[in-house]
């Protein structure tokens, strides 16, 4: 059964027996007491990989995300992007009071920019990259705006890290080296506050917060999550460890694969006339339809053996997903894409 459901994009698993031993998965030691010599070694890392100064790793990104009213500094404004991430819009919520801007449109975060009353500054929340319709967002000029009104920017990178990277160009479509979004766009990460989770692109169910040291110190000193959470688990620092010693020897042949799959997987579609957006992202959305019809598709693909992601959307709207991986073969892209062509068709043929 070809499966479209997992975010794994490289396809990296982390066996039992592919990571080096350990003695205990825990101290119990809260994260601001005591922190595993590894964890700080692979933030570094992963801060380097990313493009930033230094970075601190934690459980999740709701981790890190809950706390972000330390870089929030009250009394600022929190300018949140419309259609970032549930955990990240969360962590807004607590950050102060949240005003929206309209999505991919460096135009409303000016604006929401120059409203911004004198003498406060803005936090501005935003995703590098959004999984579904929207792709990849302006975040160079969002950058630029957040450097010339004095804002502080997070962005949260899970989508990308690990699938974007620098110096994209026809034949390297994501760029190289798995860094995100800062690589991608070639932007400096001084002025900028980094979350991604390790849990898409690498596999790892850890986070990391990077950016510049004094924020990234400052939020280690006054993290609550810190104060009462463990620190990630010594079996996810020894996957992280392997993910990014395989992305290192590996990451360019899997991000090669997999930018070839999802041309295919549009190619195949686009013959039939059938309309998909994601661009070269590997979540290939369907066009939005009525959420009876997406959960009826989602059913009849599933009793073809096709699995793929159901979305309920505003205003008893849905569309499908389909969620591509290095593991998948050519011949689970061209049964999938057949077999949605087949049921669209019938679909029309019936309504006709």
């Amino acid at each position: 059964m070809p499966d479209f459901t997992s975010a794994l994009y490289l396809g990296l698993r982390h066996a039992a027996r592919s990571l080096r031993p350990w003695a205990q998965l825990t101290t119990g030691v809260p994260a601001a007491l005591e922190t595993p010599p590894e964890a700080r070694l692979i933030a570094r890392r992963l801060a380097a990989l990313v493009g930033c100064e230094t970075g601190l790793l934690a459980p999740s990104t709701l981790h890190l995300f809950f706390d972000l009213p330390v870089l929030a500094r009250k009394p600022d404004v929190v300018l949140l992007e419309r259609g970032t991430y549930s955990v990240g819009a969360w962590g807004a919520a607590r950050a102060g009071v949240v005003h929206g801007f309209r999505q991919h449109d460096p135009r409303a975060l000016h604006a929401a920019l120059l409203r911004i009353p004198h003498g406060q500054r803005a936090l501005i929340v935003v995703d590098g990259l959004a999984a579904g319709e929207r792709g990849v967002g302006p975040l160079a000029a969002y950058s630029r705006l957040a450097v010339r009104y004095g804002a502080r920017m997070v962005v949260d990178d899970t989508q990308a890290l690990g699938i974007l990277g620098a110096r994209p160009d026809v034949a390297h479509p994501y760029g190289h080296g798995g860094g995100g979004s800062l690589r991608f766009h070639g932007i400096d990460g001084r002025h900028l506050i980094v979350i991604a989770s390790l849990a898409k692109g690498f596999g790892v169910p850890l986070a990391v917060l990077a950016g510049a040291r004094s924020e990234v110190d400052r939020f280690a000193e006054r993290s609550a999550t810190r104060m009462h959470s463990s620190p990630p688990s010594i079996a996810g620092l020894r996957a992280a460890e392997r993910a990014l010693a395989l992305n290192r020897s590996e990451g360019a042949a899997r991000r090669a694969r997999l930018a070839r799959l999802v041309l295919l997987f549009r190619a195949e579609l686009a013959k039939a006339g059938i309309p998909v957006s994601g661009g070269i992202f590997p979540v290939q959305t369907l066009p939005g339809m009525r959420a009876r019809d997406a959960a009826a598709l989602h059913a009849e693909l599933a009793r073809r053996d096709v699995r793929a992601v159901v979305q309920r959307l505003p205003r008893a709207r849905g569309r499908l997903c389909f969620l591509l991986s290095a593991r998948h073969s050519r011949r689970d892209v061209l049964l999938a894409t057949a077999t949605v062509t087949e049921l669209l068709a019938g679909r029309e043929a019936a309504a006709a």
